[in-house]
């Protein structure tokens, strides 16, 4: 006799470890070799990965805490290789873009929670307790402190890093430090990007460019048209540029 609720209607692969007084609703597909702890919820619209572990008291899947949601089927998804540890809550998506995802090799440390529509990239750190409005994106390789409250529609870009207890209330760009409050740039992400590779041109271009972004005493607009005229042809600095134009809510100051 089991102690835990695994619905027939679900699909599960193989090698499947879960332990006392979990659930398991019927529209919920479970790759291969993944552990869901104790007290889980995995609710309807849950897409988990290959290789998942899933620790105590988390709830996946759960419905959106959105006030226009009615019902609608939408889906929480998780890429393969990334662990959720304990009373993590992941909302599945509402009509908006009926998807909210989590990427591959991430870590979702404590009470951290991902709310509706948010898109989180691969290799993503969400330090404990940090809370996500809906529709928030993510880029690869962010790493979020604990305690940090990130604003509905925000965008953080890939590499970087937001120090612990912050609030983002507007978009931080790629490869960068945040910190302060409010928030703002403190500078680029250098441990980070050495550890993942970048070859010293690189980064002395990501450098260069914030310079012109941060610290030339331009206003943002004629920043971006300088660094066009500078770098136009160093691909890094055309991901920052990307990033800005397509910023609605406005970029960290400096």
């Amino acid at each position: 006799m089991t102690n835990y609720i695994l619905s027939a209607n679900a699909t599960i692969g193989k090698d499947l470890k879960i332990k006392q007084f979990s659930t398991i609703e019927d529209d919920v597909e479970i790759g291969d070799n993944v552990e869901i702890g104790s007290c889980v919820l995995i609710a309807d619209g849950a897409r988990i990965g290959n290789n998942v572990k899933i620790f105590h008291g988390a709830s996946i899947g759960t419905v959106p805490q959105d006030l226009k949601f009615n019902g609608e089927k939408t889906t929480v998804e998780i890429g393969d290789d990334t662990v959720v540890r304990e009373f993590v809550t992941l909302n599945r998506a509402t009509s908006h873009s009926k998807r909210t995802i989590i990427g591959k090799n991430c870590f979702i440390m404590a009470y951290a929670h991902v709310a509706h529509d948010c898109r989180i990239g691969d290799n993503v750190i969400l330090a404990n307790s940090v809370q996500m409005g809906g529709h928030v994106e993510i880029g690869d390789w962010v790493i979020v402190g604990g305690l940090v409250a990130i604003h509905q529609f925000v965008k953080i870009g890939k590499h970087a890093m937001i120090g612990g207890g912050f609030r983002a209330v507007k978009d931080v760009p790629p490869y960068i430090l945040a910190g302060s409050l409010p928030l703002r740039f403190e500078g680029i992400n250098l441990v980070g990007l050495r550890r993942r590779g970048f070859t010293n041109e690189q980064i002395k271009a990501i450098s260069q460019t914030y310079d012109i972004l941060y610290r030339s005493g331009l206003n943002v607009s004629d920043a971006v048209v300088e660094i066009e005229k500078q770098m136009k042809d160093n691909p890094e600095a055309q991901s920052i540029l990307d990033f800005i134009k397509e910023s609605k809510r406005g970029i960290i100051r400096g």
